[in-house]
């Protein structure tokens, strides 16, 4: 055989290597079908994690909306505290529960000063629509009868007092006749009021001083006024708002109570009461929320049981629940003209008795 014979066969023996080594290099990606397979269950993970990712943000507004429930009552807190002191919900809340604590022990939390304000000039607005017709409930006809009748009324009713002073002044109608009076004869006309002696001392010191030193008239002044034997502040503001027409605030017993159970101011102090409810409203409203708040304390706001089913300013008052929220029940407890009952006045204003109040019965009636 030649060498070109013999490298034509080696041509074509290598040529049939190469088409049988071929098919092997083909096999060798079919042999890579593992790390395919790898890859697709890499991408079949993918989807795993994917779902566990949506899952997740799924879950993250949940906690935002779970947090968003938490704060949407901490910016709501205030207005939550309505249905404390509103009554249908204030109600259901305390049954079957002490309810004069609870709701008494949860002040408006976070009140700002301006809220304040506008909720205690709220109430007086409604107090002077349900008390149109508010007025001193001691009957007077000058300024002496007014100051004496005040100085009265220290640990009495009002209407123990106008049930005494008419047989008074009819006896004494000036300071100067009251000033010469016998203490025991006088001592004798004031003791349905009790503390009678003390009383005594006080009427005839003030005319005195009032004979003496102002001429026989009251004076329009507090500085004065105060000088009076049995006159202090209060006395003072209810003579001056009443007979001279000067703005004032009586902080009496009544007027104590309510604005503390109103939340207005924490003090117990007369004067730091008075400075604290007189900074919430205008001085021309002074004399009229004194008869406002004092009206609805002997009505409907008592101090052992107050009357909340039958309050009109229920809505608006921290301490709700104090006392009988069932409306029937508290209708029962309201006094004078609202519970159909004569008010504290022989002769009371024009207004009163057109708005139906009764006038109150004389002394020894019946």
């Amino acid at each position: 055989m030649t060498k070109k014979a013999a490298t034509g066969t080696e041509k074509t023996q290598r040529a049939g290597r190469n088409e049988k080594a071929a098919p092997a290099k083909k096999s060798a990606p079919a042999k890579k079908s593992a790390p395919v397979k790898k890859a697709a269950a890499a991408n079949a993970k993918q989807p795993a994690a994917a779902k566990k990712s949506a899952s997740a943000k799924k879950t993250a507004p949940a906690k935002k909306s779970a947090s968003a429930k938490k704060t949407a009552p901490v910016k709501k807190q205030a207005p939550a505290k309505k249905p404390v002191v509103a009554p249908k919900k204030a109600a259901a809340a305390v049954e079957g529960v002490a309810p004069a604590k609870t709701v008494a022990a949860q002040p408006p939390r976070g009140e700002s000063r301006t809220a304040l304000v506008r909720r205690a000039r709220r109430i007086d607005r409604e107090l002077a629509e349900v008390y149109p017709y508010a007025h001193p409930e001691l009957d007077f006809e000058n300024p002496f009868q007014l100051v004496v009748a005040t100085v009265l009324s220290a640990q009495t009713t009002d209407l123990r007092v106008n049930q005494t002073t008419p047989a008074l002044f009819a006896k004494y109608p000036t300071p100067e006749d009251l000033a010469a009076a016998n203490p025991e004869e006088v001592e004798e006309i004031l003791r349905p009021t009790g503390f009678f002696r003390a009383k005594t001392k006080s009427v005839i010191g003030l005319s005195k001083v009032l004979a003496e030193d102002f001429g026989g008239e009251v004076p329009g002044r507090l500085e004065d006024l105060v000088k009076l034997p049995g006159v202090g502040r209060k006395t003072a503001f209810v003579v001056l708002g009443n007979a001279f027409g000067r703005p004032g605030i009586t902080v009496d017993t009544h007027f104590q109570r309510l604005v503390r159970r109103w939340r207005w101011t924490e003090a117990t102090d007369p004067d730091k009461i008075e400075a604290a409810v007189g900074a919430l409203f205008p001085k021309s409203d002074w004399t009229d929320l004194s008869h406002h708040v004092i009206w609805h304390g002997r009505r409907i706001c008592h101090a052992r049981k107050p009357a909340c089913g039958a309050c009109p300013v229920a809505p608006l008052c921290p301490a709700y629940g104090e006392g009988e929220t069932d409306p029937e029940k508290a209708e029962k407890l309201l006094k004078y003209e609202k519970g159909g009952f004569p008010g504290q006045r022989l002769n009371p204003p024009r207004s009163y008795l057109e708005a139906g109040g009764k006038p109150a019965p004389p002394l020894g009636a019946g």
